[in-house]
């Protein structure tokens, strides 16, 4: 058989991302997707008619634009093009109001009335600081390059986010807008740290917009492994791998799994107590997702709505704590907190002409298979009546399904484990060095390491640069710095 430098096992962004690191560096890499499709999350098909196009896993991505490796690529000249709708981010009220997430700080601070200066000075430390901060909390735990900038921010983000937006906001237009954007985190709103979403989030609005890519989320994966290839990297599909006798001779193996996966892999030496860490490892909330096939766009009754991709619906602070503490506590929500993207308005490709796509979700137990598409669907109805008439097919994926879809979401937790503070920058282990594993040889380079998920290629990045220092320092010399 021939023998690799490194291999990788998962094609998600992060196994891509280390796979181009490795590869550009000088070293002879080949990557392994179980599935018949590259992409893991990051992959698009036609789910409810011919000709409608559906992202299965992530859909917007400011991360993906923002990205300190991804922006180094030259992915552009493999067919990645951005799309960016006029506003990133819609939250409509039950009052008729509209807040959205506009480029300009000012704008956005506008709309929010009398709490528009304190979002302003809120945000704007955050916005001006991104290029100097960014890659110290995109990666492992280390001292920061700009330690002021850094707890500046971190003095905000490390507070739950209902404290911050009560101390900070006094109107439910400001308060409900925030938490819409904290929400991602899909961690209880009470639960410290989990502010540090909201705060990223909305900087990146401010910072790059929320873009996605035109045609799909499978524009990026096919840009990456495009490039890998271009680089001399290979790329085997329908190549599931379930013990170490499998794998290529290498050096060095790089997963793009979660850590409960790694543990059932056959043939690994891992010590007891690492293997227990790993069991000891917490996942969040999974997902309920439903895609729609439109006939035309969605019926908002403030058309403001229909200047975003997506949209936050959830009204208050109130109710969407209520959301997302119910899903942590294995409760079903009768009115969740729905995450809405509706890009075809923006990218025509999407659909057949005059007609539309739209997905939306909401945050579950993990392992939950309760139907949420009626609850879904009336949170939409609330904000945009008519939107029911509009639908022509639609397809549904539970916890399971979306496990099924990609095994990484393990109950459907599509973040690769809770962003707890202790699994912040520590994930999975309490470790300096968290994408080496116990075992010589043996990396994990998934969204399970730091810094967590999203569609930026960080994982997979450090993970690379840690198997660089280890097995191949003259190598390092000639890879990327993103510092």
């Amino acid at each position: 058989m021939k023998q690799y430098d490194c291999v990788v096992i998962g094609s998600g962004p992060n196994g891509l991302a280390a796979a181009v690191e490795l590869q550009r560096s000088g070293l002879s890499v080949k990557v392994l997707e179980a599935k018949s499709k590259l992409g893991g999350g990051a992959r698009s098909e036609e789910l409810t008619l011919p000709g409608f196009i559906h992202d299965i896993g992530s859909a917007i991505h400011p991360l993906g634009v923002a990205s300190p490796f991804f922006s180094q690529l030259p992915l552009s000249d493999f067919g990645l093009e951005w799309v960016y709708p006029p506003e990133a981010v819609a939250h409509p009220l039950d009052n008729g109001n509209t807040v959205t997430l506009s480029r300009s700080v000012t704008e956005t601070a506008r709309q929010l009335g009398v709490d528009g200066n304190a979002y302003q000075q809120m945000i704007q430390p955050l916005v001006d600081n991104w290029q100097d901060i960014a890659p110290d909390f995109l990666g492992p735990l280390r001292f920061p390059k700009h330690p002021l900038k850094l707890a500046q921010f971190g003095l905000k983000a490390l507070q739950s986010s209902n404290f911050l937006a009560k101390r900070t906001f006094s109107t439910e237009e400001a308060q409900g807008y925030f938490s819409g954007l904290a929400a991602h985190s899909m961690l209880p709103l009470e639960h410290t740290s989990s502010a540090a979403i909201g705060l990223v989030l909305g900087a990146l609005g401010h910072v790059v917009g929320w873009p996605f890519p035109k045609g799909g989320a499978q524009s990026i994966t096919n840009a990456l492994a495009a490039y890998f290839q271009s680089l001399g990297g290979e790329v085997e599909i329908d190549r599931e791998i379930q013990s170490i006798s499998e794998i290529p001779p290498c050096k060095a193996t790089l997963w793009d799994i979660t850590p409960w996966q790694l543990l059932e892999i056959k043939g690994l030496s891992l010590p007891r107590s690492y293997q227990n860490q790993l069991k000891r490892f917490r996942y969040g909330p999974g997902i309920f997702k439903v895609d729609w096939a439109l006939s035309d766009p969605i019926p908002f009754k403030n058309s403001k709505a229909n200047e975003a991709a997506t949209i936050h619906i959830g009204g208050t602070l109130e109710e969407i704590a209520l959301s997302e503490r119910d899903a942590w506590n294995k409760k079903h929500n009768a009115r969740p907190y729905v995450l809405l993207v509706h890009q075809s308005p923006f990218d025509p490709n999407r659909a057949p002409e005059g007609k539309h796509t739209a997905w939306a979700y909401c945050h579950v137990p993990r392992y939950s298979t309760r139907d949420m598409t009626q609850a879904i669907e009336q949170q939409v109805e609330r904000f945009a009546p008519g939107f029911r008439d509009t639908i022509l097919h639609k397809n549904i994926m539970n916890t399971e399904d979306v496990q099924r879809f990609n095994p990484n979401y393990i109950g459907g937790d599509i973040n690769g484990g809770a962003q707890l503070l202790t699994q912040l920058f520590t994930r999975p282990t309490f470790s300096l060095t968290p994408y080496r594993t116990a075992q010589k040889g043996v990396y994990l380079c998934s969204s399970s390491t730091p810094p967590g998920g999203g569609v930026h290629g960080m994982c997979g990045y450090h993970a690379a640069q840690t198997v660089l220092k280890d097995l191949f320092p003259d190598a390092q010399k000639k890879g990327s710095t993103v510092e």
